[in-house]
């Protein structure tokens, strides 16, 4: 099945009569399992382990472990620095954060374009720091000072 975009989508609800009608029609479309059966589902479409995704996101093993057992709430900056270690497309990255209940990654936000950067052009966690601590800002994954 063809994915729709949220244009669509919203479109399809803005023009529907039944939201019932629109919630069968597009069952497939819409997001309902919860962060950590997603990010379990991503552990296993890349073929990875826990333990490839704690050393390429660069947070604590424990902390990450928890995270897709559903014991601990990652912060925004914890899931991106989870996307690298995940190895996430851009848009991978997007639908997580959204489902997270988190905002997107904002191009016009110069923190989050670094981090876009980065990540649509297949850079690790430490090369995004690098940038970011280049431009001032806080690094991914690492316990802030």
């Amino acid at each position: 099945m063809e994915q729709k975009t949220t244009a669509e989508l919203n479109h399809e609800i803005r023009v529907a009569n039944d939201i019932e009608d629109f919630l069968t029609k597009n069952a497939g479309q819409l997001l309902e399992c919860r962060l950590p059966e997603h990010l379990n589902r991503l552990l296993e479409q890349k073929g990875k382990r826990k333990a490839d995704v704690v050393r390429g996101s660069l947070l604590d093993r424990g902390y990450v472990y928890q995270i897709f057992a559903g014991e601990k709430t990652p912060s925004r900056d914890k899931l991106i620095a989870l996307a690298f270690g995940l190895r996430l497309s851009a848009e991978e990255t997007q639908k997580m954060l959204k489902l997270s209940g988190n905002r997107e990654l904002y191009p016009r936000d110069k923190r989050d374009a670094l981090i876009l950067f980065a990540i649509q052009h297949g850079k690790d966690i430490n090369d995004a720091n690098e940038r970011l601590i280049d431009y001032g800002f806080a690094p991914l994954g690492v316990a802030r000072e």
